[in-house]
């Protein structure tokens, strides 16, 4: 019988997370202080993050130990599978052999409570009692509510509104792990009304979703930001699926020819490719495909510029490409992608010629998700279908050249919380949408007068 899942026993759990600083064959530029025009200090973020989130953020070493207060918590779900998606391989008639890390198997549903269970861990050993967030599909604000009732801190989670409307049961998971959940923008913050009173139907962002959230933690006590995506430190604590996947491709006797993520703001998929981009780095030959929307494409056609990672301007200036802080994206379902910038790790890598990106409408990521849901049987999130659209494309290719090829990707959540999209798919009542050019241009005048970073 062939093996279908691999499983890597609890003692073989990374004990360290890998930091890609120590190895980027171009360093990054460093976050600005948007007042001096400055490097950021510690000063200048202690407000917002526990100073032990901070040195992560900076940190140059290679590897980093992860605490037994933090790994007694990832026992609950790591290691996760790394599985072969053999049924799919048959109806593509592909020689391609198809990997996923089913980070689905979380009891938040996705790969988010492995950053969540870290920076709840390192706020609670701090001191603080209150954390607040932003979450666009809300995978992020269920991690952190999940993280919150682990290590007994309140957590205020803004919700982007369209999303919140969109998946209601989202909203409960954050409740029933005592998190409190609201739509933003929200009238409980002075970004959030303002936003209103000049228009009372937005739909809502990441961007002005993260405002209001930095807002409340730097006016209320002990309270601090946690961010689900983006920063280094989210990224490092990621680390630990493609650690895990590392050493099930070598049980299996494999070695991944193509690593595939979806990206919004970058932290599933870094968190799987990281590993494999640090082997790149050093020789090996190997491609990395980061799949992204073609209705927020920020990899395959935004600048990269410095920029807010927020829309009032409350975050330090970001090396990044990106749609500008003030871009509202189109309401798609694949609401975890829907983010005007990413992570300035990748943005970086993407630069230096060592992450491939692609777009996706998305009608054809759900023909992607239903093709997997009708081979596979699990329902992946509309994330994740992007990630699944890239596997499928790569599979297809490797059958018309007729070459075997390993493609692995991260499976970053299941979607049975996001079957309203489906239900729009399945009726036909779904549509493309492609961002127009005047949109690039608009974020191109928004970010000319910030300094420019090397590239």
């Amino acid at each position: 019988m062939q093996t279908k899942r691999i499983f890597l026993d609890q003692k073989d759990l990374p004990r360290r997370w890998y930091n890609i600083q120590a190895d980027l064959p171009t360093p990054l530029d460093p976050p600005l202080n948007p007042a001096t025009g400055k490097p950021v200090g510690p000063q200048d973020l202690e407000r917002v993050f526990p100073m032990s989130l901070i040195e992560q953020e900076v940190s140059q070493e290679r590897f980093i130990d992860i605490p037994e207060g933090v790994l007694e918590k990832l026992l609950l779900y790591r290691p996760s599978p790394l599985a072969r998606a053999t049924a799919l391989e048959k109806v593509l008639g592909t020689p391609a052999r198809i990997y996923y890390k089913d980070e689905s198997v979380s009891p938040a549903g996705s790969h988010k409570p492995n950053t969540a269970i870290p920076q709840a861990y390192y706020n609670k050993a701090f001191g603080i009692k209150k954390l607040t967030t932003e979450t666009g599909a809300g995978q992020w604000g269920s991690a952190l509510s999940l993280a919150g009732a682990l290590y007994g801190l309140e957590v205020k989670v803004y919700m982007v509104r369209v999303s919140y409307e969109q998946k209601p049961y989202r909203r409960l998971m954050m409740q029933t792990w005592g998190g409190k959940c609201v739509p933003s923008p929200s009238r409980e913050t002075q970004v959030g009304r303002a936003i209103l009173e000049k228009d009372p139907d937005c739909p809502g962002s990441l961007g002005i979703a993260i405002s209001e959230a930095i807002e409340e933690a730097v006016t209320t006590p002990d309270t601090r930001y946690s961010l689900g995506s983006l920063l280094n430190h989210v990224i490092l604590h990621q680390t630990i699926i493609g650690l895990e996947a590392q050493k099930q491709l070598e049980i299996a006797g494999e070695k991944a020819d193509v690593v595939i993520g979806c990206v919004g703001g970058g932290s599933n998929f870094a968190g799987l490719t990281f590993p494999f981009v640090r082997d790149k780095i050093f020789g090996k030959e190997l491609r990395v495909v980061a799949s992204e929307p073609a209705a927020c494409p920020t990899l395959t056609r935004a600048p990269f510029a410095y920029d807010f990672g927020d829309t009032a301007q409350m975050t330090p200036l970001l090396p990044m490409h990106s749609l500008g802080h003030s871009f509202v994206p189109p309401s798609i379902h694949a609401g975890g992608l829907r983010y005007h910038g990413v992570a300035p790790l990748i943005s970086r890598l993407v630069l230096d010629g060592l992450v491939e990106p692609k777009s996706y409408h998305q009608l054809k990521t759900y023909e992607a998700g239903i093709l997997w849901a009708r081979t596979e049987g699990t329902i992946p999130a509309p994330e994740t279908c992007h990630a699944i659209a890239a596997a499928v494309e790569e599979a297809k290719q490797a059958r018309e050249e007729g070459k075997e090829k390993v493609i692995l990707f991260n499976f970053s959540g299941h979607g049975l919380l996001d079957l309203t999209g489906y239900d729009s798919y399945l009726s036909n009542s779904l549509t493309d949408y492609s961002l127009p050019e005047e949109e690039i241009q608009k974020a191109l005048e928004e970010l000319a007068a910030y300094p420019k970073p090397g590239q």
